[in-house]
Parts: structure tokens; sequence; C-alpha cells
């Protein structure tokens, strides 16, 4: 039933924001889309159709994902892939079918802007954010 048509985006969370911002724009000429930094902690870098958000780790965004990077912490918080667009419903429906947790869609900003997406995680508990394209 669901379509993976792209990644939307991937969330990276960081202390070293400044060395991430040089390193992402200067090397990788990745551009700065959009910074939330001071309510969230988050800077969005546009890479071609997708986004990387760069979340600071002591922000009130970065907070939910634990401690610092390090070899027990996470540093990859979650990735969004865009998927064919079908009703929310349908998705939530099919989604519960085969024994995955979800929670509700909501509007995020993405690679393609503002749209609706939810959360889920895969087997290992990765986090994984499915957008309808808008």
């Amino acid at each position: 039933m669901l379509e993976v048509l792209a990644i939307d985006h991937i969330v990276l969370r960081t202390t070293k924001l400044k060395e991430m911002l040089d390193f992402y724009t200067n090397i990788l000429s990745c551009t700065i889309e959009r910074e939330t930094a001071l309510e969230t902690g988050l800077t969005q870098l546009r890479a071609g159709s997708a986004l990387i958000d760069l979340v600071v780790v002591n922000s009130r965004l970065g907070a939910v994902g634990g401690g610092p990077p390090s070899k027990t912490e996470r540093n990859v918080d979650h990735f969004c892939l865009q998927i064919k667009t079908v009703p929310e419903q349908e998705i939530i429906s099919f989604l519960k079918n085969n024994g995955i947790e979800v929670g509700e869609f909501a509007s995020r900003y993405g690679a393609q802007g503002e749209g609706n997406s939810i959360y889920i995680q895969d087997p290992e508990g990765n986090g994984v954010e499915l957008r309808c394209r808008i």
C-alpha cells in the first residue's frame, strides 16, 4: 500500500553546530533554508530536493533524543520518507494492521514545505517519519 517516492529529510543531532554548518555549507555546498534555532534548536539545510536538519542537543528539540552523540547516544534523530499520497486513515489502518504503533498526523515543515506526516519506528527503534507528498 505505501509507496516511497524519496527521502524528504534526515535529522542529525549535534553539539558542534558551527562546525556542522561549516561542513555542510562550505564543503558540501548546502544552503541554509530555515532556522528556528532560538525557539527549538533547529537549522534546516537544503540538500538538492531534500533537507538536512541540524538539531542542537541541548535545545528543546535536541533534548528529546537524549544525551550528546556518542557510542551509546543517538546522532541520527529520525529520517523522513516522502510517500505516495494516500488518505491518512488508510495509512494509519495499514500500519496498525501490520502491528506498527502510530500516533496522529500533524502538520510539519519538510523539503516540500508544510505538510502532514506521522512518526513510526522500525524494528530497531529508528525513528521514521512518513510524509505524503503535496
